[in-house]
This record gives C-alpha cells, sequence and structure tokens, in this order.
C-alpha cells in the first residue's frame, strides 16, 4: 500500500481500529484508480520503481490526490444520495494527478 494506514485515518479523522479493513479496501482502490487515470504504476521508492522508467514515485501531489479519493469513497458509501445537493471540488484529485498523466504531463 502505497498509503500508510495511520496518515488515512488521521486524514479521515478517524481514531478507532473499528474500519481499519474498510479504510484499507479504499486506500488499494484509490491506489488503482489513481494508476488508471495516470496511465502508470506508482511507487513508493525509487528502489520500488527499478528500471520502470514509465512508473513514477509517490510524492506529494499524488499522495494529496490519493488522500482526496479515499475521502470520497469513505463519505459516500453508497452510488445513490437522495436529496442532497452535491458539487466537486475544482482542485480535487485529478487537478492534482494530471500533470503526471502518461504522454500528457512530465
Amino acid at each position: 500500500m502505497l498509503l500508510d494506514l495511520a496518515t488515512v485515518k488521521l486524514h479521515l479523522r478517524v481514531d478507532d481500529s473499528a474500519e481499519d479493513a474498510l479504510i484499507g479496501l479504499y486506500a488499494t482502490a484509490a491506489e488503482e484508480s489513481a494508476m488508471q487515470f495516470l496511465g502508470r504504476t506508482i511507487y513508493a521508492t525509487e528502489l520500488a520503481q527499478g528500471l520502470d522508467t514509465a512508473g513514477i514515485v509517490i510524492n506529494p501531489a499524488i499522495q494529496a490526490a490519493l488522500l482526496l479519493i479515499v475521502g470520497h469513497l469513505y463519505a459516500n458509501r453508497e452510488d445513490v444520495l437522495a436529496g442532497v445537493s452535491v458539487a466537486q471540488l475544482p482542485n480535487g484529485s485529478q487537478y492534482l494527478l494530471q500533470p503526471y498523466r502518461a504522454g500528457l504531463g512530465v
């Protein structure tokens, strides 16, 4: 996992361990979603990246994007919200990930 559980729980403001498995699932899903959007693999370290020149080592922008995705999954546990007005924040996860997309950014 690219994000450690303690950091994710701090972001979510969760103090107990009752939902650790669920939070871990969301963190893994966030990583997979980000990698699909980027079109490249995200690694925890340069050593882990090895010779994969198409991959990218996690940086603060990618970490923040992953936390935003986890937060969204944690706060919105259903596909449908009834009677609620919602809006996407303009500087969300895709805004943070965009510069690192394969073939589109750096």
